[in-house]
């Protein structure tokens, strides 16, 4: 069932527009905030640390279901470490919803089981920059040993389309935990059994690459989170929040995008308010029509490196 939202874009000195907010690309769900790792490059979170239950996600992915086809097991946290994985992933596909995870990489041989045999595991995304962002206590060829023998199992025994990150890249601004780059890729190209020379394309030049059927290895440059301590503003920004996504936090609360790690930018909570009400408010409504003049209404949305790059 489509279901399409009709919103008030009324604001102060501007005439009454109605726009018609159908079906969300994607629609991510913080199934936990907890994390086993460290990452230099994350902001943490502030919030209480939690785990979703099984009634709690019943409830969020019951009123989500009419909107959108697809949901992202990530905000904060790390998700395979949600001990109901197995029964979101069952509650998912009864829903006709796909799932797409992501995760650092250290638990995929624990929850290999369960994302392989889930029919309505879509698409594992694995954050290998997390390793050198991190003092390890495992070395990079058992981390990686581990993340290419789950690829190599999903691409023989399922349907899962697997994207290995390497979000680490330097940009013009900022310098990127990235010294074992070239070790890591290395090490995909041996044990995935790649075709030798296919290194010289794995670059930024070329941030998607489909090194098999399934499997592909995106690239970016390392971007700053939004940070409302920050003194780098621009009001000058674009973002995809609640046109193509949303985010719910772990205790229901509805954010724009999954960059809110605190929650600075709560709508109203799923589990006590009805999303088209959530959606139709007045902030939700300032948030969406400011981003259709390419300007951020929230502070925290000043603050956003990574919306930076539309």
């Amino acid at each position: 069932m489509t279901s399409s939202i009709q919103t008030p874009l009324a604001l102060k000195n501007h005439s009454v527009v109605t726009h018609s907010l159908k079906r969300f690309k994607k629609v991510y769900i913080e199934i936990t905030n907890i994390c086993n790792l460290h990452c230099n490059f994350c902001p943490g979170t502030y919030r209480p640390l939690e785990v979703m239950d099984e009634d709690r996600f019943k409830r969020i992915l019951m009123a989500i279901r009419p909107y959108t086809d697809y949901v992202f097991f990530h905000l904060m946290g790390e998700p395979l470490l949600n001990p109901n994985l197995g029964s979101f992933f069952e509650m998912s596909n009864e829903a006709g919803l796909k799932v797409n995870i992501t995760t650092n990489g250290t638990l995929l041989e624990h929850a290999q089981s369960s994302l392989l045999k889930a029919p309505a595991v879509r698409q594992v995304n694995i954050s290998l920059s997390s390793f050198e962002a991190n003092a390890m206590t495992k070395s990079l060829e058992t981390y990686l040993t581990t993340v290419t023998e789950f690829v190599k199992r999903a691409v023989e025994n399922s349907g899962i389309i697997c994207a290995i990150r390497l979000w680490n890249i330097d940009s013009a601004l900022l310098k990127g935990s990235n010294r074992l780059n070239e070790q890591i890729l290395y090490f995909l190209e041996s044990h995935l059994d790649l075709a030798k020379g296919s290194l010289p394309v794995l670059s930024k030049d070329r941030p998607d690459v489909m090194l098999k059927e399934r499997v592909y290895l995106h690239l970016a440059e390392k971007f700053e989170w939004p940070d409302l301590k920050k003194t780098d503003e621009t009001h000058k920004v674009f973002c995809h929040g609640l046109r193509d996504q949303m985010g719910i936090l772990v205790d229901g609360t509805v954010v724009p995008c999954c960059l809110d790690s605190n929650g600075n930018i709560p709508l109203g909570n799923l589990l006590d308010t009805p999303i088209e009400k959530i959606l139709n408010s007045e902030r939700a409504v300032a948030l969406f029509n400011g981003f259709s003049r390419r300007n951020a209404v929230e502070p925290l949305c000043q603050k956003c490196g990574y919306a930076r790059r539309y």
